[in-house]
């Protein structure tokens, strides 16, 4: 733990008490588990030959630099030994769901992110604890009890910040953030650590000479509105450790799709609509399945040299059928065939769910997810 153990709300400032948990390398972690023999090792789930990817990968792959998102090829070469499994979703659902009772004995204010984390609200908890230190001690003791995995744990005054503490002390530990620490806190931060900001993003921003959290509070909104355009008002608040958003139970999902990394580059258009025919039968199993419906179908290539190309397309209603789904989506194709180069990857969503419109916002990891 980073802090004594006192409580953000302890002052009586009126401030919220928020509780970011994550699971420690959750889908490696559960092979590990399931698989003893694994333990130790360094391990990968995800598809080990061709085009795979890596969608988790244990910390003793990580101690390689094998990450997720990270081409299988790549983590071989920087891991020989690395073990490849691959992904059970519905056993991590499974164990999702556990995880997730466990918050709910605490408060009802759960809002999840994706399988393996969870922002919660426990300003005014179930069982009258009060400390929401105590509370995320209690939290990760029974997730280990009963799971037999290990959670990390942020607290703060809100969800910005008790994000940033649960990756502090990865894996299997606790960061309290308590009111007015905040701002300086980040600020101590490379800016690459702040949720949103990819490695191009951290490249641009050192070009302009931010490195870190306090370089980006240097900066006034004319400045990052000059260049960084609609992302401004959020870095502008996230320099400071100001953070607005409440906790939101049950928010609905934004979208839902998949992608697939084909095993050899296409390039005809022929072979590009079968390719497209199978995902949209995927997809829409998974659209079906979650009797979503929505207006905005997006479809996603990259290329060989892997820049990206989307276009999306919105119906004037609910999308209802799998006809007009596939419609839309080879609509969306023909729009960009033929292209100038192969395509290594291809991905399918469906969002505006509910019919509502599209609007920026947190997509909740998981919502896409690859098709191995």
């Amino acid at each position: 733990m980073s802090a004594a153990a006192s409580d953000p709300d302890d002052t009586g400032s009126g401030l919220r008490k928020i509780i970011h948990v994550d699971m420690d390398a959750f889908f490696a972690s559960v092979e590990q588990r399931d698989e003893p023999g694994l333990r130790g090792l360094p391990v990968a789930v995800g598809g080990s030959s061709g085009r795979g990817v890596v969608a988790a990968a244990s910390y003793e792959a990580r101690r390689f630099g094998v990450r997720s998102a990270m081409a299988s090829v790549r983590a071989i070469r920087l891991c020989p030994d690395l073990v490849f499994r691959k992904p059970r979703f519905e056993v991590y659902k499974a164990v999702s769901q556990q995880i997730r009772a466990i918050f709910l004995d605490y408060t009802p204010h759960v809002e999840p992110l994706s399988l393996d984390e969870a922002y919660l609200d426990v300003t005014d908890d179930l069982r009258g604890i009060g400390s929401a230190t105590r509370i995320a001690e209690l939290i990760r003791a029974r997730i280990r009890q009963t799971t037999g995995l290990t959670a990390s744990a942020g607290v703060s005054y809100n969800k910005f910040l008790a994000k940033l503490a649960s990756d502090q002390n990865k894996p299997d530990g606790l960061c309290l953030i308590r009111p007015g620490e905040g701002a300086a806190f980040v600020q101590a931060l490379p800016v690459a650590r702040f949720h949103g900001i990819g490695p191009r993003g951290a490249e641009k921003m050192a070009g302009l000479g931010i490195a870190t959290g306090a370089d980006l509070a240097a900066h006034d909104l004319a400045f990052l509105r000059a260049h960084f355009g609609s992302m401004a008002d959020y870095l502008y608040r996230a320099a400071r450790g100001i953070d607005l958003r409440a906790v939101r139970a049950d928010r609905p999902r934004k979208s839902l799709g998949g992608e697939r990394t084909f095993d050899r580059d296409i390039s005809s258009g022929a072979a590009l609509r079968d390719a497209l025919e199978d995902i949209i039968a995927i997809v829409w199993e998974r659209i079906d399945k979650a009797q979503a419906r929505g207006r905005t179908v997006t479809l996603k290539l990259k290329h060989v040299d892997f820049t990206l190309l989307s276009r999306a397309r919105s119906a004037p209603q609910a999308i209802v059928t799998r006809q007009e789904f596939t419609r839309i989506a080879h609509a969306l194709l023909d729009d960009v065939l033929p292209l100038a180069q192969p395509v290594r990857l291809m991905g399918l969503t469906l969002s505006a769910l509910g019919g509502e419109a599209d609007e920026p916002a947190e997509t909740p990891a998981g919502a896409q997810m690859p098709l191995f």
